[in-house]
């Protein structure tokens, strides 16, 4: 598998989201589909302390055990559960490293991200407890995730000296919602910051298993949904995902290979972090990351899902 970086850390293309664990499957699935992405390559595993209640830390920690080592370990604080109230304060960072170290079972966490902007904290209070957990070998590097161009800016402004900062940005981004382009992944370029854009199939929407006029796949993240995902199953975002299967399927692939591989042909991408719920679906995104579309291809994306 090609790598990317993400500051100092070196990860391959396609890695994996782990919001299922503990959520939509339970430990011995959680071991099953993580055993599957660490034989196929997969090296980085993103999680988050609020994801399955917090099981899926447990979760995915216990699954490695011993293979710990051989992966880049990414998880987020900073959105309240129960018993924590959140933010990105000094104090509650130290809190929510430890329980997370705790629950992973490790020493070290190696990218460690503030899940959403907290108004309250200035950002240098943030940064400033971060780079001290650096210091300490707690984190070794550490990012944010939906911050827009302006936060990311300030971000910058904040870090003084040759203290470390954000090394990257996990945003909403897809074939279908391109809102990054606009100012988030310019920024990204222009900072040398890796983006990790989440939602990477639209919430399983770019994955093939939704077709107009049928109710959605038992079992699948938008039949979870009922109908609150009626926004998603829309006519207009049904044709132009029947459009983008077409364009894939006459190049020899799925639409869910162009989705990962598009994504891919945008620099800052660092790594495409997608889900998956059975070990099988591991082999179909890792394939994804293998293939490089051709300017014309990318081209007719834009025909069909403009910005």
């Amino acid at each position: 598998m090609d790598t990317r970086s993400i500051g100092s850390l070196t990860v391959g293309v396609v890695g994996l989201g782990c919001n299922n664990f503990g959520m939509r499957i339970g430990r011995k699935e959680t071991a099953a589909v993580v055993g599957a992405a660490l034989d196929a390559g997969i090296t980085l595993f993103d999680t988050a302390d609020i994801y399955g209640g917090t099981k899926s830390e447990s979760y995915l920690g216990a699954a490695l055990g011993t293979r710990r080592d051989e992966i880049v370990l990414a998880t987020k604080f900073g959105v309240p559960y129960e018993g924590h109230e959140g933010g990105a304060g000094a104090a509650y960072i130290r809190t929510a490293v430890e329980d997370s170290l705790t629950r992973l079972g490790t020493d070290r966490i190696d990218l460690y991200q503030l899940h959403a902007p907290d108004q309250k904290t200035p950002i240098a209070e943030t940064e400033g407890a971060l780079a001290e957990l650096v210091a300490e070998g707690k984190i070794r590097e550490f990012g944010c995730s939906n911050f827009d161009a302006a936060m990311l800016a300030d971000a910058q402004a904040a870090v003084v000296g040759s203290a470390p900062g954000f090394v990257s940005v996990q945003n909403q981004y897809n074939i279908l919602h391109r809102e990054p382009e606009d100012a988030v992944l310019p920024a990204c370029e222009r900072a040398g910051m890796a983006f990790l854009p989440y939602f990477p199939l639209a919430s399983g929407l770019l994955s093939g298993k939704y077709r107009a006029g049928e109710a959605p796949p038992e079992g699948t993240r938008l039949a979870a949904m009922g109908a609150a995902a009626s926004s998603q199953l829309t006519d207009v975002r049904l044709a132009q995902v029947a459009a983008l299967e077409a364009l894939a399927q006459g190049e020899g692939h799925t639409v869910l290979e162009l989705s990962i591989a598009w994504l891919l042909s945008r620099p800052s991408i660092a790594s495409v972090i997608a889900g998956a719920t059975k070990p099988e679906q591991i082999a179909a995104n890792v394939a994804a990351g293998g293939w490089k579309p051709s300017s014309e291809t990318l081209a007719q994306v834009d025909v069909i899902a403009p910005r």
